[in-house]
């Protein structure tokens, strides 16, 4: 009573403010944030019970309200769903080398939190979350310890992008005669757009998927880490309704010569740890493409001693004599990479009948030279076939394996890779897949996976029409996208004109060999071209490394211009490419990079821009102007002289 009069709504206002407060508190617990980044990731249910999540940086959406759950033979985790226990904050620290990536040593610490939820029926489903200052991510967990097998029929997840922003998607080809295979161009296109115009008939959109966000405040790029043998590799759905891209998993028919089965669903014993869903988060593209969270969250290396695995540059005679399987072919690239220091040369398809006529291994091997070789996936599927030709090619001499014609993200298939990994580390067998998937980590925990393809490369100057038309804009894309799943061998810096002719200048794919991460660059062209290239060019050749201790990012504008610094040990340089066919201003403070060295040289384009190099040496100075030639490329090289 006050003042004569009984207020009878304050005992429902004291209930609504408990509803308010455990409601806010609920709300608290199921999210979490990074101490550095200012990243955070809450998830939330609904009245009946089905689970949602957004991410924010700095209180700014970057994944707006999105579905969770999983659908599986056995049990329903898409409603009905009940808040069972929220785990205290962990830390994570992850402090690793790594032998093929941007930067050698990784030093990260994140935020951890597990949430346990629980289904009509009592089952338990727990979501793992993560949070550091390059992004967050999640992953779902069965802990039932029922040793049974279950299915997943379906996984809602979906990553919810505003309509305003900006995306630069590849599109995810359907089975054909040589794909998947993640040979597509990267498309610029709005969330809700339709596929429109891929290389093949395609079936949704691969990760990693690229956006700028917030008005162009921010950059995310989606991705997965960890997948193994317990999970197919997945992509997105092709329509996007609502900005909502939802998981798709790999397609039934995704086949190719493999014997695999008809069930294409996920399926796997309880336990069951499933992969991260990885969203990476940057105020600016280089955040993107400098990221580690992709390795931050793989398993760690399941290697002892890795001293035997050596990032080096390759000779390869595939590209310039496609038809010519000779000893005599073999033998001059081994000669080739001799001449240049290169520590690898690659043997083609072929190879086999040139070394049992002319032992091109053994002339490789004299020569200081490690011979690779080219394989058939169908031949290393079995793993006791497989486990016998890896005895087999390492006493003969062979270093390692490029393994093509995979096409297919299939469970069954991302178990193969692990174990074919594991086999070929025990033979100390370095990995090259082509014809295959993106990586998802796998570089950290078996460092003999070298490279991948999964990248519509050089070899496309072959196939495609587009190619050379569109080839600059994809490579100033690249760097954002596929090389931050994983090391990428595009197969760099080919001058000969092939069946659709290059329009980039000779300085721009010189260039992609070093704006490209790969532990092994397997460089394109003939011995005749790399022999007849100016002295300068073939010592920067010669003495490029093909890992990087340290690289930082000075320009980032994919689809127009990158430009990197890449360090390793005393070797300096600045490299970058213009991914237009107009010129564009570069201005350049050079003085945090000089340090050290008397003189810097500049590699730019020649009188016939398409074919020729000029080289020009100027002492340290603090600043440097230049215009990147239309679809042009430079690099300075820190040198004392």
């Amino acid at each position: 009573m006050r003042n004569g009069v009984i207020y009878k709504g304050l005992p429902f206002l004291a209930s609504a403010i408990f509803l308010f407060s455990s409601f806010n508190a609920i709300s608290q617990s199921m999210s979490l944030s990074s101490k550095l980044g200012s990243n955070k990731i809450t998830l939330s249910l609904t009245k009946s019970g089905e689970l949602h999540y957004q991410v924010t940086r700095r209180d700014k959406t970057i994944i707006a309200d999105s579905p969770l759950g999983l659908t599986c033979d056995d049990q329903d985790f898409t409603s009905g769903l009940s808040l069972v226990k929220v785990s205290p904050i962990g830390v994570r620290r992850e402090n690793y080398d790594l032998k093929v990536g941007n930067v050698k040593t990784i030093n990260q610490v994140f935020e951890t939190k597990s949430i346990t939820f629980k289904n009509k029926l009592g089952a338990l489903l727990i979501i793992d979350l993560v949070t550091g200052k390059e992004g967050v991510a999640f992953r779902y967990r069965f802990p039932d310890q029922a040793k049974k097998i279950r299915v997943i029929n379906t996984e809602s997840t979906g990553f919810h992008i505003e309509k305003s922003a900006k995306g630069w998607l590849q599109p995810y080809n359907k089975a054909g005669k040589v794909t998947p295979g993640y040979e597509d161009f990267y498309f610029k296109v709005h969330p809700g757009d339709s596929i429109s115009n891929p290389r093949n008939p395609s079936v949704g959109w691969c990760m990693p998927a690229l956006f700028q966000v917030n008005e162009g405040k921010n950059w995310v790029l989606l991705a997965e880490s960890g997948t193994d043998g317990s999970y197919p590799g997945c992509h997105l759905q092709p329509d996007s309704q609502g900005g909502v891209y939802k998981i798709a998993f790999a397609e039934q028919d995704e086949k190719y010569t493999l014997p695999l089965g008809s069930n294409n669903h996920p399926t796997y014993n309880l336990p069951w740890t499933m992969p991260w869903r990885v969203i990476i988060i940057g105020e600016q593209a280089g955040d993107i493409l400098l990221s580690s969270l992709i390795t931050d969250l793989a398993p760690a290396s399941k290697l002892d001693d890795t001293s035997w695995i050596e990032p080096e540059k390759a000779t390869w005679s595939w590209w310039s004599h496609p038809e010519d399987r000779s000893a005599e072919i073999y033998n001059s690239f081994t000669d080739l990479a001799a001449s240049f220091g290169f520590g690898y040369t690659l043997f083609d398809a072929g190879w086999e009948k040139a070394n049992t006529e002319k032992g091109i291994i053994a002339q490789a091997t004299a020569k200081g030279v490690k011979p690779m070789v080219w394989a058939y996936s169908a031949a290393y599927f079995d793993p006791e076939k497989r486990k016998a030709k890896f005895k087999e090619l390492a006493a003969m001499g062979v270093k390692g394996v490029k393994i093509d014609f995979w096409c297919s993200d299939r469970q069954e298939v991302m178990a193969c890779f692990q174990s074919l990994l594991e086999d070929a580390a025990k033979e100390h067998l370095l990995v090259n897949l082509h014809g295959t998937t993106v990586p998802r980590g796998w570089h950290r925990t078996w460092p003999n996976f070298m490279t991948a393809e999964a990248v519509l490369g050089t070899e496309h100057y072959f196939y495609e029409a587009r190619y050379p038309d569109k080839a600059a804009e994809q490579n100033t894309v690249l760097p954002f996208t596929r090389n931050v799943a994983g090391p990428t061998d595009y197969t760099p810096f080919a001058l000969t004109i092939r069946k659709y002719p290059r329009l980039n200048t000779a300085v721009h794919e010189l260039a992609t060999a070093m704006i490209y991460t790969s532990g092994i660059i397997h460089f394109a062209d003939s011995k005749e071209m790399f022999e007849s290239l100016p002295v300068l060019v073939r010592q920067l050749l010669k003495d490029m490394p093909a890992t990087w201790d340290k690289t930082e990012s000075l320009v980032a504008e994919p689809g127009e211009q990158i430009i990197l610094s890449r360090q390793n040990g005393k070797l300096s340089y600045i490299v970058g490419i213009n991914g237009t066919d107009k010129a564009m201003p570069v201005n350049l403070n050079l003085t945090k990079y000089a340090k050290g060295f008397s003189k810097f040289r500049v590699i730019s384009e020649g009188e016939n821009a398409l074919m020729t190099f000029k080289t020009e040496t100027y002492p340290i100075t603090s600043t440097w102007q230049h215009a990147f030639a239309p679809k042009g490329g430079f690099i300075i090289q820190f040198i004392n002289e």
